[in-house]
């Protein structure tokens, strides 16, 4: 069999025409969301995901600011950068593009950002918030990656949910919200033993690994979901964490890289944006 692709890019494009058609009316009403990006230095992978953000933007009507920092700003300059958007009221999401500078301390950036303005959904009250159930702003990708299991019409409730990577940006958070949809949730990382035995047993399969084609078809169970959150890039091309090709002769629904979580991340974030402004404004 051949599973059937799940395009984040189809399902995003769908999601830009209402967030513009919500944009508008924000307009009418005099609320003009704006979403500051803080870029520190000059990583080319960084700079394209800024400027995908950007595009994104301007699509649906989202003013766009991007603070450009050299790679050798310091610590006290960064907090200084980040307090003065704090502080405006005109700005309604703030985003840090990650990686930062090895010298710059990455999780005392993200905390003073202040959580209403957290549009990443970094901040622990609202990283808090989602581990006590009561979730305010979600994080981008794990949002996306549910969206697209909802839009698919995939069982959630009572489907074993296996998610390998238990990062603070994914694997965590990815976790927690399919545990709110009733999946019965493992997380798998680098010290699993029996990952295969494991990842067998899923119904949905995320993951978010970080190894080029590291899940392969021997380790899915036929008729599964399977979610590619990786972005690696082997001779030139990009390719996810699992090994498309083969598992897509096995799973019933497979999302691809590029085009599948990808740009629900980046529509994720406009709707994080959106609805900041929303309630800033209330």
């Amino acid at each position: 069999m051949s599973a059937k692709i799940l395009s984040g890019k189809e399902m995003a494009a769908e999601l830009e025409l209402q967030q513009t058609a919500r944009c508008v009316e924000l307009n009418k009403n005099g609320i003009h969301p704006c979403l500051t990006v803080i870029l520190v230095g000059d990583d080319p992978a960084s700079a394209i995901y800024v400027r995908n953000k950007e595009r994104a933007c301007g699509r649906i009507g989202i003013e766009s600011r991007t603070v450009r920092m050299p790679a050798e700003t310091t610590q006290a300059e960064l907090i200084a950068q980040i307090d003065a958007l704090n502080a405006d009221n005109s700005v309604h999401g703030i985003l840090i593009q990650l990686p930062l500078p090895k010298h710059l301390d990455e999780a005392a950036a993200l905390m003073r950002v202040r959580a209403e303005k957290d549009v990443d959904g970094f901040h622990v009250y609202n990283s808090g918030r989602l581990l006590q159930n009561n979730p305010t702003v979600l994080p981008c990708t794990p949002r996306g990656i549910l969206y697209m299991l909802k839009k698919s019409g995939v069982q959630l409730d009572g489907a074993n949910a296996v998610v390998v990577g238990r990062s603070n940006i994914v694997g965590k958070p990815a976790a927690l919200l399919l545990l709110r949809e009733n999946c019965t949730v493992t997380i798998c990382h680098s010290h699993t033993r029996d990952l295969a035995d494991i990842t067998r047993r899923a119904d949905v399969l995320v993951a978010a690994v970080g190894r080029a084609k590291f899940i392969t078809a021997d380790m899915v169970k036929p008729g599964a979901t399977v979610i590619d959150v990786g972005i690696n890039r082997v001779d030139g091309k990009l390719c996810g964490d699992v090994d498309f090709d083969g598992v897509s002769e096995i799973a019933a629904a497979i999302s691809p890289v590029p085009g599948g979580v990808g740009p629900m991340t980046v529509a994720m974030l406009m709707e994080n944006t959106l609805e900041a402004a929303c309630k800033a404004s209330r």
